[in-house]
């Protein structure tokens, strides 16, 4: 089951003049185009046409030119000899009801693996197609290896029938948040509509040569396996001779029955049959070589498609659909055979290994497209339920008997009888010559069985409310952490939160953060998750200390006077401080007059001040914990003009807009002085500069403290080129002496600035 569709030579033109019979097909006593699709509770019923292709080309080709039909959704190409492959191309396109748009040519492989062995007809998978009212087929045989076409070739349309809004009952699926389960997957192929086909049904083989009929002698307790909430009843209870329906230990997934997909049981009336054994030791994974176009709506629709396809497409000799359960792209689950979703019923999937195993199909081609996380979640969670009825490790391996010889995709051949290893979790190609279910999809089994066995993997703490230096954490007693895991939300039934190793907090398998409160000190927090199976699994410890001592200002906000060019707008400052704390500084915060945030490392910062105006300096320290400490400082810089200053020799008055006020003072005689007197803690000597300006000596309080050089490469103008600063606020003389440098004697002056 679930080919995937092979890519053979070149398609074929259409052959003139080809003739088609239209066969139409109905249930026992009733016409071909009745229908019970008016909404209606009840099972759907489904309308299978077939059109005749006979061949041509000594039997090479066969091919059906573009005609009208009757409205389908699903088709497929069957051929009287089952035993018959087809390997060369079979291509069919389709015209959409909505928009009468051509479809691009689909391909089908030409063997449908088909796995109930008195089928009498030989075909592909059916194809959903979507809402069609026109079909062209050209098929084409390859002459490297067949010289002909198989004989009874035709043209299979089903279409599944229609139900009213509010006539289905899916299953609800819980979908992650990052997952958008709407979204179409990889194909080109037209979207369909909802749409089930009356026929009669025979007897079911087994995975032998010759088939036998289980005959199951035990009796069927009552499951005591809860259904959850939403899920649909299971079709017909199974007979008093069943197997019983042993408890698992994993929950039962959300299923939609078959009377929630609309199954028509008229058409299969037989009574299920059941693994010879009575347990499942394996489950085989699908896909259905579906168009991936399909809508979630439509699901349920394709599912009868299937169906019908089936049981009567192939001659009426499959007894019911050959999957036990299908998944759709959204991760709707549906009951596929009949006898009981908790039972181990014989399925038709898996040719030779039927007996022993369950089958899951999900709906759709992935052999080039991922299938979707939730339709992954969804067979996870299927196969962790089914085998966890037999205490069958998903992650594990099993031996099966093969009840046929056969040939596997990857050249492994064997005998009826023989004993072969197999995951326990595996996929169709293991067990037979098939692409199914895709390259895509066959390599995400081992994340699915991960999933469904367990653990919880890539579990790791993400956040903790606070701060972090290194790789330790700092909080106050209060606390939030954030964790992230690989394994889906769906599949984990809990988490808890663990400080020194106990369970300080728990939380829903679908939560992301827990609080907890700590008691002052360090502390090892970790998270501890319950996969649905019962296993647990621990993070990596984080160190979280808690602690609520405020940060301290161990020096001060201190301002100073500090080189650069002067405003009166903005006269250049120097801003310092030091903040420390018991734990892990995070950062001191400059909050007015400007904000401003530094380091924990940092202790100065420059910033400029207004002339004459008294600014406060608020800073905050913060801890990484979130403690907090605050300081202040406040400040007034004021211009003192060379008019001010006390002068002594000769002294020229200077004007131009580039100096402070619009004037200075300018002297090249040796031992000239400006003298000025203030009060405050902090100066500087601003002076206007260029490659001719001079040297002068600088005396604080009657002492020599500096020989200042004015030359500049550049001209420069309100340039505070000296300063000075006290631990406090003082009476101070700032005295300038021209020193009279030969060659470049002037010194040009605009006073100075001091800070109070």
């Amino acid at each position: 089951m679930g080919r995937p569709r092979y890519l053979w030579g070149a398609a074929a033109t259409a052959v003139a003049g080809l003739s088609a019979v239209l066969v139409l097909q109905g249930g026992p006593g009733e016409s071909a185009d009745s229908t019970e699709g008016d909404g209606k509770p009840g099972p759907v019923t489904t309308k299978s046409r077939t059109v005749a292709l006979p061949t041509a080309e000594r039997g090479t080709r066969a091919a059906l030119k573009q005609q009208d039909t009757k409205p389908f959704s699903m088709l497929g190409i069957t051929w009287s000899d089952p035993s018959a492959r087809v390997t060369g191309s079979i291509e069919a396109r389709t015209r959409a009801t909505d928009g009468g748009q051509w479809s691009k040519w689909l391909r089908l492989d030409g063997d449908s693996g088909q796995d109930e062995s008195t089928a009498r007809r030989g075909g592909t998978e059916p194809a959903w197609v979507g809402p069609s009212d026109g079909v062209e087929v050209r098929v084409t045989a390859d002459g490297r290896t067949s010289d002909k076409l198989p004989a009874g070739l035709r043209l299979d349309m089903i279409d599944p029938g229609e139900t009213a809004k509010g006539g289905m009952e899916p299953a609800a699926f819980a979908a992650d948040p990052t997952e958008d389960p709407t979204a179409t997957a990889g194909s080109s192929e037209p979207t369909a509509s909802d749409t089930t086909a009356s026929a009669t049904a025979t007897t079911e083989p087994s995975d032998s040569p010759a088939p036998t009929t289980p005959a199951p002698t035990t009796s069927a307790p009552t499951s005591t396996t809860p259904t959850p909430t939403g899920t649909t009843s299971t079709s017909a209870s199974p007979s008093a001779t069943a197997p019983p329906a042993p408890p698992s230990t994993a929950p039962r997934p959300a299923i939609t029955s078959r009377a929630g997909w609309g199954a028509d049981e008229s058409i299969s009336p037989e009574e299920p049959g059941y693994l010879p054994g009575g347990k499942i030791k394996a489950v085989v994974v699908h896909h259905t070589a579906e168009n991936n176009d399909y809508t979630c709506a439509q699901a349920p629709a394709v599912v009868r498609g299937i169906y019908t396809y089936h049981v009567t497409s192939l001659d009426l000799q499959w007894k019911d659909i050959g999957y036990n359960f299908l998944v759709d792209k959204c991760g709707t689950v549906y009951e596929g055979r009949k006898g009981g979703v908790d039972r181990p019923v014989m399925g038709a999937h898996a040719y030779g290994f039927n007996s022993e195993t369950t089958g899951i199909s999900v709906l759709g081609t992935y052999t080039d497209v991922a299938p979707s996380q939730a339709a992954m979640v969804s067979v996870a969670k299927i196969a962790a339920w089914k085998l966890g009825q037999y205490g069958v490790d998903p992650n594990g391996t099993t031996t099966l008997t093969a009840g046929a010889a056969g040939t596997n995709y990857f050249r492994k051949s064997w005998a009826q009888g023989a004993q072969l290893s197999f995951p326990t979790v595996h996929g169709h190609r293991d067990g037979y010559n098939t692409q199914c279910p895709g390259d895509s999809l066959y390599a995400k089994l081992p994340t699915i069985r991960g999933w469904a066995a367990g653990p919880v993997t890539g579990l790791t703490v993400k956040s903790v409310s606070g701060g972090v230096s290194g790789t330790t954490y700092y909080t106050k007693a209060g606390v939030t952490v954030g964790w992230a895991a690989t394994t889906p939300s769906t599949l984990i039934s809990k988490y808890e939160l663990l400080v020194d190793g106990k369970t300080a907090a728990t939380a829903a398998g679908s939560a992301t953060s827990a609080k907890a409160t700590l008691a002052v000190g360090s502390h090892k927090v970790q998270v501890r998750a319950t996969h649905q199976s019962g296993k647990t699994v621990t993070s990596t410890a984080a160190t979280v200390v808690a602690e609520t001592t405020a940060p301290t200002f161990t020096t001060k906000p201190n301002l100073a006077l500090r080189a650069g060019t002067v405003n009166t707008t903005a006269v250049p400052l120097k801003l310092s401080w030091k903040a420390t704390d018991t734990a892990a500084l995070k950062q001191v915060r400059l909050t007015a007059p400007v904000a401003a945030t530094y380091g924990p490392t940092a202790t100065t910062a420059n910033h400029t001040a207004k002339s004459g105006v008294a600014t406060a300096w608020s800073m905050t320290a913060s801890d990484q914990a979130g403690n907090t400490a605050t300081a202040s400082v406040s400040g007034t810089p004021v211009i003192l003009q060379e008019t001010s200053a006390v002068k002594a020799g000769t002294w020229t008055s200077k004007s131009s807009t580039s100096y402070l006020g619009g004037k200075s003072y300018s002297s090249s005689s040796k031992n000239a002085s400006l003298t000025w007197t203030f009060t405050g803690r902090s100066v500087a000597w601003t002076v206007s500069r260029a490659t001719t300006s001079g040297q002068a000596y600088v005396y604080v309080d009657g002492t020599k403290t500096a020989t200042v050089d004015l030359k500049s490469a550049s001209t420069k103008y309100r340039d505070a080129i000296w300063t000075k600063s006290w631990a406090g606020s003082a009476k101070h003389t700032v005295k300038i002496v021209v020193v009279g440098t030969s060659g470049r004697p002037t010194v040009t002056t605009d006073g100075i600035v001091y800070l109070k």
